[in-house]
């Protein structure tokens, strides 16, 4: 037998005895003096930080990431200066609505993030596994997510809610679309796609800007579950993706994703006949065509599930020099909103955290706050400008200038906008065996709601596309003529 290390206390008091409280006689009672006792529950108290709001549920593992095509000439950044560079990536991957406890094998869509440790700062694409959201203004998002959540009344999952406000917010029709389809549902997380979703920027060293939308194309090939296959996985073995994408790198199987880019010259963006910065639109190949830029692989397994998986926090605003963001709103309110959570639920020095900690040199003038548990700079100087050698701002990273125009107001983010085109689309390119399991799965689902909600939805379905909305309207029993 090895050699056993002695058991201690979190300030490394050696333990005598693990297994008896401090108490006054054998029959107690238990003794405030028991610091051992007080320390372990209070511990265990806390050992569940609280669950994010979405995408609570997640797998996570680490890998590499290789640049295999050449876009030098539209970004700056070190990562992509030639073809063969590689960095340290970390991906975790997750459902929106459902808590820690859930199935994974549910209907929603999937949490896409990828944290690439590069030379110049944590670059992180946070992003979903379809290519557009239900909504493009953020003043919607809470309203959403409630809908998607539980009834504050029964403590259930409520499909009135979730088709109520799919059906009075048109500009969802995509994502629902999409929702509903065979996609709707990974058979693992390894056989499905993942976007950036937003549109994004590039700039090169000479000041020239380009917008960018993120795909990373499974190289295990596209494989979804049906319904009655997806339920009976969920109650057989909820952690079901989890399990297969642990056990596939244990395996040494390791999971490869194409990534690939489409660009866009900056001023494009002010003709196109697509509003470009539109979360709930895609831009067309034949407009933008797709452009190889790297492999991911994720290749190793966490050692802690809590420290490296429920630990990891991803912000979209990590973004190294070279790469940018957009006037997209719903980016911009995530810029926000995303470290605002994480210094919520893991504190304010989450970046700090070994999963989080970029693989390259820090040098910032934040100090103290709770948890703290480096050497907190020290006694370096902490501000700036100052006369003692402390980090200094370098105008050779600024990023050049972004041109917007307009009145200041509350616009209107449905005026003269199509949400119907492109859900139109979606259905056309579908196969009749697709489109058969796209009605099959939304007539199920809105089956328990309320006519005149079904009326309503069914005539977004019909302005995107006059058979989809006829096969919906008929397995739900309701002449088209009502929508």
């Amino acid at each position: 037998m090895t050699n056993r290390k002695t058991m201690t206390t979190a300030a490394g008091t050696p333990v005598a005895d693990n297994q008896n409280t401090l108490t006054a006689g054998p029959r107690g009672p238990v003794l405030m003096q028991d610091y051992q006792l007080m320390e372990r529950m209070a511990h265990f108290n806390r050992e569940r930080v609280p669950e994010r709001v979405v995408h609570a549920k997640g797998a996570g593992a680490y890998g590499t990431f290789t640049v295999t095509g050449d876009i030098s000439k539209y970004t700056r950044a070190k990562l992509f200066d030639k073809v063969g560079n590689r960095c340290e990536t970390f991906v975790r991957f997750s459902t929106v609505a459902g808590e820690l406890g859930s199935a994974d094998t549910v209907r929603d869509p999937r949490g896409f993030s990828v944290k690439f440790y590069t030379e110049e700062g944590n670059w992180d694409l946070v992003g979903n596994n379809t290519p557009v959201f239900f909504l493009r203004d953020p003043l919607k998002f809470s309203d959403f997510i409630h809908s998607q959540k539980r009834n504050p009344a029964t403590g259930r999952r409520d499909p009135v809610m979730q088709w109520d406000y799919w059906s009075l917010s048109p500009e969802s029709l995509h994502q629902v679309t999409t929702l509903f389809s065979d996609r709707g549902i990974p058979a693992t997380l390894r056989h499905m796609n993942g976007y950036g979703s937003h549109t994004f920027s590039l700039w090169n060293a000479g000041g020239e800007r380009y917008w960018v939308k993120w795909h990373l194309k499974t190289m295990q090939g596209i494989q979804c579950l049906p319904n009655e296959e997806a339920a009976r996985i969920a109650a057989e073995n909820p952690d079901f993706h989890r399990q297969d994408l642990y056990e596939a790198i244990a395996r040494g199987d390791y999971p490869r994703w194409k990534v690939q880019v489409q660009v866009m010259p900056e001023r494009d963006a002010e003709t196109y006949r697509i509003h470009p910065f539109d979360l709930t639109k895609v831009w067309p190949h034949k407009d933008y065509p797709m452009i190889e830029v790297g492999v991911l692989e994720l290749n190793r397994n966490p050692e802690d599930y809590f420290a490296e998986v429920e630990q990891a926090a991803f912000e979209p605003g990590n973004m190294p020099p070279g790469i940018g963001a957009s006037p997209d709103k719903v980016l911009q309110a995530r810029l926000l909103s995303y470290p605002d959570a994480h210094r919520y639920r893991i504190g304010i020095n989450y970046a700090a955290l070994p999963v989080n900690k970029p693989r390259c040199p820090v040098h910032t003038y934040h100090r103290d706050g709770h948890m703290r548990f480096d050497g907190n700079g020290g006694g370096a100087v902490n501000y700036q400008p100052n006369s003692f050698g402390g980090p200094a701002d370098d105008a050779g990273y600024r990023e050049p200038p972004l041109r917007i125009s307009g009145e200041a107001d509350r616009h209107d983010h449905r005026a003269g906008n199509d949400d119907y085109g492109q859900a139109g689309d979606l259905f056309r390119l579908m196969s009749e065996e697709q489109q058969a399991q796209l009605v099959g799965n939304i007539v199920g689902a809105m089956r328990p709601v309320p006519r005149e909600i079904q009326v309503r939805q069914i005539g977004h379905f019909a302005k995107a596309d006059a058979e989809y909305g006829r096969r919906v309207a008929e397995g739900l029993g309701i002449p088209l003529s009502r929508a």
